[in-house]
C-alpha cells in the first residue's frame, strides 16, 4: 500500500522541486535521481504483489474525496479561463459542462458516495506499473540532453524548461494513478489531469500551430471526459456501485450503457478515429512529449481502460454487442491508418500512424474480450511501449543532428550515426519481424480472432500487410550505405545516448523473456478472470528463442558498418570522379539518389482519413444505441 502512494505522490512532488529549482545542475541531478527511484519503486511493487493476485485497499475518506472535487474545480476553471482567453470558445464549453455534471454529482449523492476499495493492485496493473516506471522515467531523462538541443535551435522561443519538467512528472504521477484506481472517480480525477497535462506539453512553443493543436487535443479528450463523467453517474443512480472492478458482475440493463460510454471514452483518449487527428497534431511537441504520448502514458491509459471493460464485454449479456462495436472501430482505424502511414515522408507522422493502428489492434482484441485475445492485447501494450518510445526519441536525436525528420534524409544513416541507426534498426524490426513481439502479438491476434469473428481478420491480415511495407521502405533507407560527409559532426548527449541504449536493450530483452512473462504474469492474470490461460506451444516457443539468437546476429553485425570500404555505385559509365555523383543530360553533373515509393495518390489522408471518420461515428453511434 505505501508503495503505491509513493507511485503516485512522487512524482508529483519531484514535478514542484523542478518548478521551483530551475538550475540546470539542480535538475539534472533531480531527474537521474527520480529516474533511478520510480524504477526501482516500480521494480519492487512488482516483486512484493508478484505472486498475490488481486489485492484491494479500502485507503480513502469523505475529506479526501472532497479534496480531489476541489482540485477537479480549480482546474475546471483555469482551462475555461485559458479557453476563453484564446476564444476556444467549444473547449470552454465542454469543460463547463464536465465542471457542472461534476458539480451536480457531488452535490447530490456525495455524503451517499462509498467505494469499499479506492485503490488495487493486480498482474496488468503491475505490467502498466513498469512501463510508467520504467520508460516514462528513461523518457524524463531523454530529455535533459534534448530540451537543451530543442532551445539551441530554437532561438526566439523562450525556455520554459522548468514547467516542462513539471508537467512531465505530474504526467507521470497521473498514470500510476489511473493503474491503481478501483473507485471510478478517482480515475476520473487522474484521466483529466493526463488530458490538461497533454494539452500543456503539446502547446509548449505557444506558437499558432502548436496552440491549435493543443485544444484539438484538449477538446476530444475533453469530449471523452464526458462519456466518462456520465457513466459515472448513471452507474451509480442505477447500482450504487463507483467500483471498476464490480462492473462484470453486474445486470446488463445497469452496466453495458456505461460500458459503453467508457469505451467511448477510451476510443477517444487512445486516438481511435474519428478522433485520431488530435495524436497527429501532437508530434509538433518536443520529441520526448511525442514519446510520452504514444508509448507510456496517455494513448495507453485508453487502451488499457478498454482492457479493464473486456470481461465485461465477454461475460454480461449483451455486452458482446457492445464489444463488437468497439472492436470494429478498431478494426477500421488499424486498417486505414496503417494504409495511411504508407503515404508520410515525415518519421514522426509514420511512427503516430503506425501508433494510432496498433492502438486500434489492442481496441480489437480488448473488444472481442476472449482470454486468447486478451492475452494478445497486453502483449501488444508491453512490446508497443518500448519499441515506440524506442522510436520517437531516436528520431529526436536524428532530427537534431540532420536538421529535419524526413525519411528521405536518412539515406545512409548507418554510416553517419551508427549507433543511433542500430537503435532503429532494432525498434523498427521490433515493430514487424519475426521473432520479435509485436508480430508474436499479432500472431495470437489472428489465432484468437479467426476462432471468435474471422470477418475481423480481414481488417487485421490487410492492416499488417501494409506496416509491411512501409517499415521496410524506412528500414532500407537506414541500412543503405553511402559516403558519411567530411563536415558531420553527430552530437547526441549522454543523457540521450544512455537513454536509447537501455530502450534497445529492453527491446531484445523483453522479446528473449516473454514466455516467462506470459507464464508467470499474463496467464495468471487472465485464468483469475476466465479461468483460462492462453499458453504457448512449448515447441513454438523453442523455434521463436532460436530465431532470437539468430536476429541479433543482424545488430551485431551493423555496429561495424561504420568501418566498411564504401564502393561507389555503377552507373554504366555514367559515374564522376566524385563518389555518388554522375554526368546526366547535357553532361551535367547531378547527385545519386534513389527514392522510396509513398502512393500518395491512392493512400493520401485526404480520401482514407473522411472514409475513417464517416465509419467510426457510424460505430459509435451505434455502440452506444446497443448499451441503451
Amino acid at each position: 500500500m505505501n508503495t503505491v502512494l509513493f507511485l503516485i505522490l512522487y512524482p508529483v512532488i519531484v514535478a514542484f522541486l523542478l518548478l521551483v529549482l530551475p538550475q540546470l545542475a539542480i535538475r539534472k541531478f533531480i531527474v537521474v535521481a527520480s529516474t533511478a527511484i520510480l524504477t526501482a519503486a516500480s521494480i519492487y511493487l512488482v516483486i512484493d504483489y508478484f505472486n498475490t493476485g488481486a489485492v484491494f485497499f479500502e485507503f480513502g475518506t469523505h475529506a479526501m474525496n472532497l479534496g480531489i472535487f476541489a482540485i477537479e474545480l480549480v482546474l475546471a476553471a483555469t482551462i475555461i479561463f485559458i479557453s476563453i482567453k484564446h476564444k476556444q470558445f467549444l473547449a470552454a464549453l465542454l469543460m463547463l459542462i464536465g465542471a457542472a455534471m461534476t458539480i451536480w454529482f457531488e452535490l447530490s449523492y456525495g455524503e451517499k458516495i462509498h467505494a469499499t476499495h479506492n485503490l488495487f493492485v493486480d498482474n496488468l496493473s503491475l505490467i502498466m506499473t513498469l512501463i510508467i516506471g520504467i520508460i516514462g522515467s528513461l523518457i524524463a531523462l531523454f530529455a535533459l540532453g534534448y530540451m537543451e538541443d530543442y532551445h539551441h535551435h530554437h532561438h526566439n522561443m523562450k525556455n520554459r524548461t522548468p514547467f516542462f519538467f513539471f508537467i512531465v512528472y505530474v504526467f507521470l504521477g497521473a498514470m500510476y494513478g489511473v493503474v491503481f484506481a478501483n473507485n471510478l472517480m478517482w480515475l476520473f480525477f487522474f484521466w483529466e489531469i493526463t488530458t490538461f497535462c497533454s494539452f500543456f506539453l503539446i502547446g509548449y512553443s505557444r506558437d499558432e500551430i502548436a496552440t491549435a493543436n493543443a485544444f484539438r487535443a484538449l477538446k476530444m479528450n475533453l469530449l471523452g471526459g464526458l462519456g466518462f463523467s456520465a457513466a459515472i453517474i448513471i452507474l451509480f443512480t442505477n447500482a450504487h456501485t463507483v467500483e471498476l472492478n464490480q462492473l462484470p458482475g453486474l445486470a446488463s440493463a445497469v452496466v453495458l450503457l456505461p460500458a459503453a460510454l467508457l469505451a467511448f471514452a477510451g476510443i477517444t483518449k487512445s486516438a481511435q478515429m474519428p478522433f485520431s487527428s488530435w495524436l497527429l497534431g501532437a508530434m509538433v511537441a518536443p520529441t520526448p512529449v511525442s514519446a510520452l504520448l504514444h508509448s507510456s502514458t496517455m494513448v495507453k491509459a485508453g487502451v488499457y481502460l478498454i482492457i479493464r471493460l473486456s470481461p465485461v464485454f465477454a461475460f454480461v449479456q449483451g455486452g458482446a454487442t457492445v464489444g463488437l462495436f468497439v472492436a470494429m472501430v478498431g478494426a477500421v482505424t488499424f486498417l486505414l491508418t496503417s494504409f495511411m502511414a504508407i503515404s508520410q515522408t515525415d518519421a514522426k507522422r509514420v511512427l503516430a500512424y503506425s501508433t494510432i493502428a496498433n492502438l486500434g489492434l489492442i481496441v480489437v482484441c480488448a473488444g472481442i474480450g476472449t482470454y486468447e485475445l486478451v492475452w494478445a492485447a497486453i502483449m501488444l501494450v508491453i512490446f508497443h511501449a518500448i519499441a515506440k518510445s524506442l522510436l520517437f526519441l531516436s528520431v529526436g536525436t536524428v532530427e537534431h543532428n540532420l536538421g529535419d525528420r524526413i525519411i528521405e534524409s536518412m539515406d545512409g544513416l548507418i554510416t553517419k550515426m551508427p549507433k543511433v541507426a542500430v537503435g532503429m534498426v532494432i525498434g523498427i524490426a521490433g515493430m514487424f519481424l519475426a521473432p520479435f513481439g509485436m508480430l508474436i502479438s499479432k500472431w495470437a491476434a489472428l489465432e484468437g480472432l479467426v476462432a471468435a469473428n474471422p470477418i475481423l481478420t480481414v481488417f487485421v491480415a490487410f492492416g499488417s500487410a501494409a506496416t509491411l511495407f512501409f517499415w521496410t521502405k524506412w528500414l532500407g533507407k537506414l541500412i543503405m550505405i553511402k559516403q558519411k560527409p567530411a563536415d558531420f559532426h553527430p552530437h547526441v548527449p549522454s543523457s540521450q545516448s544512455f537513454t536509447l541504449t537501455c530502450l534497445a536493450i529492453m527491446t531484445v530483452g523483453v522479446c528473449i523473456l516473454f514466455p516467462l512473462i506470459s507464464k508467470y504474469s499474463l496467464e495468471p492474470f487472465i485464468a483469475s478472470i476466465y479461468g483460462h490461460a492462453y499458453l504457448l506451444d512449448q515447441s513454438n516457443v523453442a523455434i521463436l528463442l532460436i530465431m532470437m539468437g539468430l536476429v541479433l546476429v543482424l545488430p551485431l553485425r551493423l555496429l561495424s558498418y561504420g568501418n566498411l570500404n564504401y564502393k561507389p555505385q555503377y552507373l554504366a559509365g555514367a559515374n564522376t570522379s566524385e563518389r555518388e555523383k554522375y554526368y546526366g543530360a547535357l553532361g551535367l553533373t547531378r547527385d545519386v539518389s534513389m527514392r522510396s515509393f509513398y502512393l500518395n495518390s491512392i493512400f493520401g489522408e485526404d480520401k482514407l482519413f473522411k472514409l475513417g471518420v464517416v465509419s467510426s461515428i457510424i460505430l459509435i453511434l451505434i455502440m452506444i444505441g446497443v448499451g441503451m
